[in-house]
């Protein structure tokens, strides 16, 4: 089934106020068509919402407890009262850099979607375990791990990133591609049932203006999560356009 397309931006530790700039042009580019979201740092989530309110604002990260002592640490009401309606949840870079589990994920990601928030769950296998034939074990292994059993087509998001081609300009295959999404569809659907056919499952890696329009037709991708080329209007419009 063909599912409306998604194209979210995860500007990770960039940004300022004076970037949130380059979402007037970014909203400018919607359509009836496609859903689109900025997720900059959690700093600019009440600002960022504030200057573009039709376009939807995400955050990078939560904690799944609604308070405590865990300093440093925001939660999915804090980002929902901030203005976010999104979330995403087991990025490789905090899976490594933080050494996040798979347990972890499913937390955040099960808080994130009762507290009424999209949660973007991310899941992809390094350079080594694509190498040695492992790539849809670890991504499945993942995904049974990490999404939670509440999840439903309209709060739950998959976002496959092979961790050797975010920022590196490299990209799978479009063979590769597809059967790594096929792959995650199948696994979704025997984790959720019908649901499962519903969830969108966006690719991420080294998305650019350039291969956007190749990679957003493959079947079983229903958009993109794009790293460094949502930093720029002038980057982030034509990867939109290539999802229409």
């Amino acid at each position: 089934m063909a599912l409306r397309k998604l194209v979210a931006g995860n500007w990770k530790m960039n940004g300022s106020l004076a970037a949130l700039a380059e979402l007037d042009a970014i909203a400018a580019a919607a359509s009836d068509n496609l859903d689109i979201a900025i997720c900059p740092p959690a700093t600019l989530i009440a600002a960022a919402a504030a200057r573009q309110p039709t376009l939807p604002i995400g955050a990078q990260d939560c904690h799944w407890n609604a308070s405590g002592a865990h300093t440093g640490c925001l939660s999915v009401n804090m980002l929902r009262e901030a203005g976010a309606q999104l979330v995403i949840v087991g990025h490789s870079e905090r899976r490594t850099d933080n050494h996040e589990t798979d347990a972890e994920v499913k937390a955040k990601a099960t808080a994130a979607i009762a507290g009424g928030l999209i949660a973007i769950v991310c899941v992809g296998e390094t350079e080594a375990q694509r190498d040695a034939g492992q790539a849809v074990a670890v991504v499945t292994s993942q995904l049974r791990g990490s999404v939670p059993e509440a999840g439903t087509g309209e709060s739950l998001v998959i976002a496959y990133e092979p961790v050797w081609a975010i920022g590196t300009g490299r990209t799978p295959t479009i063979a590769d591609v597809a059967d790594m999404h096929a792959a995650i569809r199948k696994c979704l659907s025997e984790l959720l049932g019908n649901e499962g056919a519903k969830v969108r499952i966006l690719y991420g890696g080294s998305v650019k203006p350039s291969n956007a329009a190749e990679l957003l037709h493959i079947p079983d991708v229903d958009g993109a999560l794009v790293g460094g080329a949502s930093l720029k209007a002038t980057d982030f419009v034509p990867i939109i356009d290539a999802a229409k």
